[in-house]
């Protein structure tokens, strides 16, 4: 007999959700995927104002670095309870707390009084952020059933897109001593879409339940695991801490490394990290593809490709145009590929009802290694030097995600190809 626990709702939606029509569908994707620019935008700003932030309050670097990176701390921490939340409260209601706690806390960082009600504000905007990313990505994984990853793929080209656009707009909005008009500028940009959000997006768009489009004849899932942690789920939760790792290690130092070691101006060195958020625009294609083939091996093979790429970042060719695009192909494979695929392998690696807490699942085993990415990166160069430690956390950790992939069992997914009930 199941537990209580595990028992799941009817396939069929309720009456409010309804599918919607294509074009209203697609507008609601295009509103939420806007409040996800916003996210990363919020996300990508604060190393470019480091400095002056620094130089205002007296913030050593280490202190600064900490500031900077804080923030997956909140999400990774939120990401379990976020997907508890989620069976509690509609997932349109979960996306616009969490719009609305990370837009307030970033208004707040403007007017901080020193290094820990910052630390503060910064770590609870990664509450909100997970909050919204949960829930959004719950929401269209659940609307978007038979097309899952391109859908999942749209929402992270909207990340690259804020990724690429949040620091270069927030320098020019800061200009020369206001580094906190970009923190004013997003946060209301933030609540607006609070109200937009509420205005625009419907509920039969949000709270779709269903695992097809086809309402009458729903898809049969009774091969998949009944239990959010099975196997499927633990592997991929494992690839996802490989890739969150070794990500933001290179997110976390890799400007500096180009500044300290290869003497590049800090203009060069912002242009090549930004390089990563255009990279990260792939998800869409990236997307289209794992819904068309074995999505284990598209993401082993990015996992084989991105250990690569990591290891020439750090030992291999100098030169601009090199390093220009070596950051292009890290953030195409380890955001664009990776993110978004083990992402929606998450989603189909469990029953619907337990969709939202699977994304909880894998926010926590992405971020929450991630905020000691930079910390682990950086004790690695001390002994190792700046190679040693990219061949160490850039090449051998992703080798743990291939393994770990080679015993998912994608025969148990749930996704579009799977036999309807009779």
């Amino acid at each position: 007999m199941a537990r209580p626990d595990v028992q799941e709702p009817a396939v069929r939606p309720p009456s409010d959700a309804a599918r919607l029509s294509r074009t209203v569908a697609l507008v609601g994707l295009v509103v939420l995927a806007g409040s996800y620019v916003v996210n990363a935008m919020d996300r990508q700003v604060f190393p470019v104002l480091l400095t002056p932030i620094s130089h205002d309050y007296g913030f050593t670097l280490a202190q600064g670095g900490l500031l900077s990176t804080i923030f997956t701390l909140g999400i990774g921490l939120s990401g379990v309870p976020a997907g508890y939340l989620l069976d509690r409260l509609s997932r349109k209601s979960v996306i616009i707390l969490g719009v609305f706690i990370y837009s307030v806390f970033t208004l707040l960082t403007m007017v901080a009084a020193g290094f820990w009600d910052m630390l503060a504000y910064r770590a609870l905007s990664g509450v909100g952020e997970a909050l919204q990313n949960a829930a959004l990505f719950s929401a269209v994984g659940a609307y978007f059933f038979a097309r899952r990853s391109l859908a999942l793929g749209s929402l992270n080209f909207a990340y690259g897109l804020g990724g690429f656009v949040g620091p270069l707009a927030g320098a020019k909005l800061a200009g020369t001593g206001h580094w906190q008009m970009p923190f004013l500028v997003y946060g209301l940009i933030g609540l607006a879409f609070c109200v937009l959000i509420a205005v625009v997006i419907r509920r039969a768009f949000t709270e779709r339940q269903e695992v097809a489009g086809d309402v009458d004849r729903p898809l049969d899932v009774s091969h998949v695991p009944q239990r959010l942690y099975n196997r499927n789920t633990v592997l991929l939760g494992v690839t996802a801490v490989v890739v969150g790792m070794s990500m933001y290690g290179y997110i976390g130092l890799y400007p500096t490394f180009l500044v300290t070691q290869l003497h590049w101006s800090s203009g060069q060195a912002a242009l090549a990290a930004s390089m990563f958020g255009l990279g990260a625009l792939l998800g869409i294609p990236a997307g289209w593809l794992g819904d068309r083939v074995n999505q284990r091996v598209l993401m082993t093979v990015a996992l084989l490709i991105g250990a690569v790429v990591g290891y020439l970042l750090f030992n291999g060719p100098t030169g601009a145009a090199a390093q220009y695009v070596l950051s292009f192909a890290e953030g195409a494979i380890a955001s664009g590929f990776l993110f978004v695929n083990i992402y929606s392998a998450m989603q189909r690696a469990v029953r619907p009802h337990l969709i939202g807490r699977a994304s909880g699942v894998y926010v926590s085993a992405f971020y929450v290694p991630a905020a000691f990415a930079g910390y682990l990166f950086s004790a690695l160069v001390a002994g190792t030097g700046w190679g040693g430690a990219a061949i160490w956390q850039l090449t051998v950790l992703p080798l743990v995600g291939v393994v770990a992939l080679l015993f998912v069992d994608v025969g148990r997914f749930a996704n579009a190809r799977t036999r309807t009930a009779s």
